[in-house]
């Protein structure tokens, strides 16, 4: 597998793998499934933001699923004093999770964190999903925080659970 920035193209694999989270899962809160067009156009915004989409190529079988799965990040809220923490998201085909992807992508996304100045990441998860946090548990990511009943799906409330990843040891931000 090699995992590289995304493109334009990889844009129906990036909504296939996201609906299908949208229908089945509670990987995502979203209740609206997306189209191709709405996916490039959210790849662009990250692009023109300087935020990296990253995919999960696989390289061993022509021919098979191309696109594994993805992870982004983004700004964690829209205020300037945030500029130092984001949030993000990583999400693998169904037939593929436990096999080692999202593992790949979540070294590369903190790796591009990293190397991007990025002081602190937060994931924001389904409290009931217990693989990925203990996946991001596996990377040094605390549990900082949880929300009772702040969402709703399948006709259910969901609590949030939030984690942390502190990137560097900066004891003073820079200007």
């Amino acid at each position: 597998m090699d995992i590289r920035d995304a493109t334009a193209e990889d844009a129906a694999a990036i909504a296939e793998i996201y609906n299908h989270a949208i229908r089945h899962s509670t990987a995502t809160w979203d209740t609206r499934t997306v189209d191709v067009a709405n996916r490039r156009a959210w790849i662009a915004d990250h692009q023109q933001a300087g935020d990296p989409v990253l995919v999960a190529v696989n390289t061993e079988t022509p021919g098979e699923k191309h696109i594994l799965g993805y992870a982004s990040y983004s700004q964690w809220r829209p205020f300037d004093g945030y500029r130092h923490t984001v949030e993000h998201s990583i999400y693998v085909h169904p037939d593929l999770h436990g096999g080692g992807t999202g593992t790949a992508l979540m070294a590369a996304i903190i790796d591009r964190a990293r190397a991007r100045g990025v002081h602190v990441m937060v994931a924001g998860i389904d409290a009931a999903n217990t693989g990925s946090i203990r996946l991001h548990e596996r990377f040094g990511f605390s549990a900082v925080g949880h929300l009772p009943q702040v969402g709703v799906k399948f006709g259910g409330w969901l609590d949030l659970t939030f984690l942390q990843l502190t990137l560097d040891d900066r004891a003073e931000p820079p200007s």
